[in-house]
């Protein structure tokens, strides 16, 4: 089992919508960084935790916890000319995006940066770094057990 940290925009996908339908699984759409892909589609299995991330937002931080609900598939953003994520260079047989499906785990009270580098356990976080942009990032086992038993 691996653990994640992923970052959603609050007002394109956030807690409270995955908490509005906690048995439904969200396809992860619209990643267009080839690292972030990667993980999605070459590290992440079903099962897997996730720290929900509100990004680009006033007050960003952990909204919540998810899970890993799918395999790495194609991302269906890529194909819809109306999405602002489509690429019209990705093929249908030759997709260049994949995503996974995340499921609804439980919403936390929001644990901000400043929060979280107020905790010495966590200050090796990615996200924590200046200058990472990237919207998925691996957390440790100690930094997962760290938050979910003790900030969460």
């Amino acid at each position: 089992m691996r653990y994640w940290l992923m970052k959603s925009e609050p007002d394109e996908t956030s807690i409270d919508d995955l908490m509005a339908e906690p048995q439904r699984a969200f396809e992860w759409t619209g990643v267009r960084n080839y690292q972030a892909r990667n993980f999605m589609r070459d590290e992440m299995q079903p099962g897997d935790g996730v720290l929900f991330w509100h990004s680009s937002c006033a007050e960003p931080g952990i909204a919540g916890l998810a899970v890993v609900a799918s395999t790495a598939h194609a991302d269906s953003s890529q194909f819809d000319p109306a999405s602002p994520y489509f690429d019209a260079k990705s093929l249908p047989d030759a997709p260049r995006w994949q995503c996974v499906d995340v499921r609804f785990v439980r919403k936390t009270a929001l644990l901000t940066p400043a929060l979280l580098r107020q905790h010495p356990p966590l200050e090796q976080m990615q996200v924590l770094k200046r200058g990472n942009r990237l919207s998925i990032t691996p957390v440790s086992p100690l930094e997962w057990d760290y938050i979910t038993s003790q900030l969460c």
